[in-house]
């Protein structure tokens, strides 16, 4: 039997998620967490095999908590459960510890395909992902093409300051930091600033 810790902040997706996993009979879900902080919980208590575990959450977010998890149970295998299939949530994910990643749209089958081959030690990615992962890591090395100013702007953003101190700090005006920001956002291939701020830390483009 294999036990997993399925995680998602949605009740009715944690419901019918069970369901569809619990179907053959071979997986059992022993516990269920709506957010990171009690999957890591859940995870400690339980010991599962695997973890799905969604990586759009409040307070502590699924990638954070993936990262908790391996780092403190190296022998439960997360496997990441999004709606994304960009490359930036993809190597986020795997870049915290997660072994797979398996998009929400995915069918019953491949859902626990996913998880048995999870529990094998295997890497279970989806086609989408896998697109996207290939796609991010032949991309050219955008941090290299990103102008000084582009990687100032990209560096306090990561530091989590809106436009309007940014643009106090370089002594330029919101609208600059604005066309910065596009700019950089289309360079790295990302949609908001959260992405972005997370490529500019797994780039070493953070703050100092």
């Amino acid at each position: 039997m294999i036990r997993v810790v399925l995680v998602d902040d949605h009740e009715l997706v944690r419901d019918g998620l069970s369901e569809l996993l619990s179907f053959d009979g071979d997986i059992e879900v022993t516990a269920t967490a709506s957010d990171g902080a009690r999957a890591v919980g859940a995870v400690a208590e339980g010991r599962p095999d695997v973890v799905l575990m969604d990586l759009s959450m409040p307070e502590v977010d699924g990638t954070e908590a993936t990262r908790r998890v391996a780092a403190e149970h190296p022998g439960v295998r997360v496997v990441a459960l999004t709606s994304f299939s960009g490359g930036p949530e993809v190597l986020g994910a795997l870049d915290a510890g997660a072994i797979g990643y398996v998009l929400k749209d995915a069918s019953a089958d491949e859902l626990r395909g996913a998880v048995r081959a999870a529990a094998r030690g295997e890497s279970p990615l989806s086609p989408k992902a896998a697109g996207a992962l290939v796609a991010e890591r032949e991309r050219p090395r955008a941090a290299a093409a990103l102008s000084d100013r582009e990687r100032e702007v990209l560096s306090l953003v990561a530091a989590g300051l809106p436009n309007k101190l940014i643009a106090r700090r370089l002594e330029i005006s919101e609208k600059t930091v604005k066309a910065h920001l596009t700019s950089v956002f289309q360079q790295i291939g990302v949609s908001d600033r959260t992405q972005a701020a997370l490529w500019a830390s797994r780039k070493g483009l953070g703050p100092s």
